[in-house]
């Protein structure tokens, strides 16, 4: 394993990191065959935004023993109201939630103390204008942290969180489809120099990878692979797909990015990941490739469920997970997804379009159209 000293914190991560959020709803064997294969190959840092106690208590279970060797990004105010993943302002309940974490960890301090979607104007005020963000510099001053984090998918408000002074570690969203300007941007410079000015990129997400790297914050990237689109050739909004190593290699090239949290659900797949530190320069090279762009991800699902929670009971992403699959050929919907679909709870025909879940979505996904599209294909 290769090691990046994490901002100013004098911690360093592993450039391949944990996303532990494909272990939801696993059973123990799955989950503790996963963090012990990511500890045998010298993988230290995991990200562990999940609110449900049945997963965090599985990790805990499967770090017994080792848990000094694998430094832990915990969330404050991501909690699961309603039994779905939800965001909390309320103190009490951050609270609640946080010493949950470290119940089920059986664990008395928490690496990272990540502040949770600072998405949004509102986001940013409702947190570190508030009694949150004091509660979050209190476990810090007790060791309960060991430093102060936050997560978000949005340049411009991450650029107030990083300004505020207050952040050692940013996660944030890192890959060429969310980076790069609209098909008609001169891709030229960047595709020749990618490690070097970024010219051809986002100006604004640009600009906030240099300031993280000029303020000593660390940036550890989550959707690395666009939930898996980047790999797909039917998904890829470039003329063909990147490989796994490609899109490491694209994150880690950013200014300010320390590790890249792969997420895993096997053995397996965390071999896979790694494998990135044995491959060539040739290998690494996504310039080929991302020099044909063809869309953006504006309007497409990644399946994070920052869309929850829905008053309607419905699990949006597996929702539009089944979708996305049902609409490579509507004609020939594979049985198998069609029982998936049928066997959830809730349908998209259980929409009552209240539009709760298109505000919450950090990538503009229709998601009422969806719901309603999904009740006809599957009809349900």
């Amino acid at each position: 394993m290769e090691y990046r000293e994490i901002g100013r914190t004098g911690l360093s991560a592993g450039i391949i990191g944990l996303g532990s959020e494909h272990l939801d709803n696993k059973p123990y064997a799955t989950v503790e065959e996963t963090i012990h294969a990511a500890l045998d190959h010298g993988i230290n840092l995991m990200d562990l935004f999940m609110p449900g106690e049945e997963v965090r208590s599985n990790i805990g279970r499967a770090l017994a023993g080792r848990r000094d060797r694998m430094m832990i990004q915990g969330h404050i105010c991501s909690v699961d109201l309603n039994r779905q993943y939800d965001i909390s302002r309320d103190l009490a309940t951050c609270r609640k939630y946080f010493e949950n974490l470290l119940r089920c960890l059986n664990t008395d301090y928490i690496d990272f103390g990540m502040l949770f979607f600072i998405d949004s104007a509102e986001d940013f005020s409702s947190v570190f204008e508030s009694d949150l963000l004091e509660y979050a510099q209190q476990l810090k001053r007790k060791g309960t942290i060991r430093a102060i984090g936050a997560s978000s998918h949005n340049p411009v408000t991450a650029r107030r969180v990083v300004e505020s002074g207050v952040v050692d570690l940013l996660m944030f969203s890192v890959n060429p489809a969310f980076d790069m300007m609209p098909p008609e941007t001169d891709l030229e410079t960047m595709i020749g120099d990618p490690a070097g000015s970024m010219t051809g990129m986002n100006p604004v997400r640009a600009d906030l990878y240099r300031l993280c790297e000029q303020r000593g914050v660390g940036i550890t990237v989550m959707k690395t692979l666009g939930a898996g689109k980047l790999l797909s050739r039917e998904h890829t909004p470039f003329a063909e797909p990147l490989t796994v190593g490609q899109c490491i290699h694209y994150a880690l090239t950013r200014p300010a990015v320390v590790s890249t949290l792969i997420g895993c659900q096997s053995a397996a797949q965390v071999a896979e990941a790694v494998g990135y530190l044995d491959l060539s320069e040739s290998e690494r090279d996504y310039a080929p490739v991302v020099g044909s762009r063809r869309n953006d991800f504006k309007g497409n699902c990644v399946y994070c469920s920052h869309c929850q929670p829905c008053p309607a009971g419905i699990d949006i992403a597996a929702v539009n997970k089944y979708l996305d699959i049902a609409r490579l050929d509507e004609a020939h919907i594979p049985p198998g997804i069609a029982q998936h679909y049928r066997s959830l709870k809730k349908h998209g025909s259980d929409c009552i379009g209240c539009g709760s879940c298109q505000k919450r979505c950090p990538f503009a996904v229709p998601v009422i159209e969806n719901m309603k599209r999904a009740a006809t294909l599957f009809g349900a």
